[in-house]
């Protein structure tokens, strides 16, 4: 079969949102890698008293709305209604953006759609969603930067065209490439994604939680990865695997200002987590001695927290909050930017 070349971006949004694509299909992510979402309910626990804060930012209104974008299979919104105080359950509208089907057995108060509401007053919620945004590669090479082209039956590559004009700008302001060899994903429908959620956002906190990196570390070859059965595996876009890249969080903090944010904090998921209660200290030893029970519930919440907000693992994650109409949430606002 001769080779059909495509630039990544098209490649990418075909195999993941296509007709038979990764996604489209409603592949469940917990199959394939690891969240903090599958990792333990306690990463819905601290989202929920985040939404406590958010709610109590907003002065209580009756109706709250909780917007889970990239929602999956629905569990994070589920975990959150089941750990939120009963006084805010009651006032909350939970919707799930996925372009999957709906999934069986998800509480039916929640809302399953396609797109993003048209406006949301409360807080949004964006887990491993910016990653999977399709976006365009492009080389640096002796001759200047050109595009990727890639084979979406084989995975092999070979130079394209020269950058558009609107990816040239984003790469000089974001990510310049220097060396023949230096490759960048170019991320400026990340922002445009992120800048469409900021700007649907009345008042509120909208964060997006994802494998990222900062202008002062961007990775020289880029991090184009393919995920299958919990394993990494070549970026092949076929619509077998995940096909997913690391997030400029910071590009997209800017694009979120742009369209609106007047409060912002870029971090780290071990910090905002920590901010939230999850410390992974372990419970003193006497407690095995006077309420067992008690103590081996603590060893094991203990060891979740450890795992959410290990900086060599999901702790490592970036974590991107801004605020339309209120103030950065206290617990997040005491922490240190990144």
């Amino acid at each position: 079969m001769a080779a059909a070349w495509l630039t990544w971006r098209t490649a990418m949004e075909r195999a993941l949102y296509g007709r038979d694509g990764f996604y489209r299909r409603g592949e469940n992510p917990g199959d394939h890698f690891r969240t903090s979402v599958h990792a333990s309910p306690r990463f819905a626990e601290a989202l929920a008293r985040l939404l406590g804060e958010v709610d109590a930012a907003l002065g209580h209104p009756p109706r709250v709305d909780l917007v889970d974008v990239g929602a999956g299979s629905g569990r994070l919104l589920a975990g959150i209604l089941d750990a939120v105080d009963p006084g805010l359950g009651a006032r909350l509208a939970p919707t799930a953006v996925e372009i999957a089907p709906r999934p069986p057995g998800l509480p039916g108060r929640i809302a399953w759609r396609a797109d993003l509401p048209d406006a949301v007053t409360g807080m949004v919620i964006a887990n491993e969603w910016l990653d999977n945004v399709p976006l365009d590669v492009v080389e640096q090479t002796s001759s200047g930067p050109r595009t990727v082209l890639v084979d979406p039956f084989t995975g092999d590559e070979r130079p394209g065209p020269e950058p558009s004009d609107e990816d040239r700008r984003w790469l000089e302001r974001w990510w310049p490439l220097r060396e023949p060899g230096d490759r960048a994903e170019v991320g400026h429908p990340r922002c445009a994604a992120w800048a469409s959620v900021i700007g649907r956002l009345r008042r509120g906190l909208a964060v997006a939680v994802d494998y990222s990196h900062t202008l002062a570390s961007r990775p020289v070859y880029g991090t184009l990865t393919g995920y299958r059965d919990g394993a990494a595996v070549p970026a092949v876009p076929d619509g077998s695997c995940d096909v997913t890249a690391h997030v400029a969080l910071d590009a997209c903090t800017t694009a979120g200002e742009e369209a609106g944010a007047t409060a912002s904090l870029l971090t780290t998921q071990r910090e905002a987590l920590r901010a939230l209660g999850l410390t992974g200290t372990r419970p003193p030893v006497e407690m095995a001695h006077s309420d067992p029970r008690a103590y081996v519930a603590a060893l094991c919440a203990a060891g979740e927290d450890a795992e959410l907000i290990d900086p060599d693992g999901l702790g490592g994650f970036g974590w991107l909050a801004q605020t339309v109409g209120i103030d950065m949430p206290a617990s997040l606002a005491v922490r240190a930017s990144v």
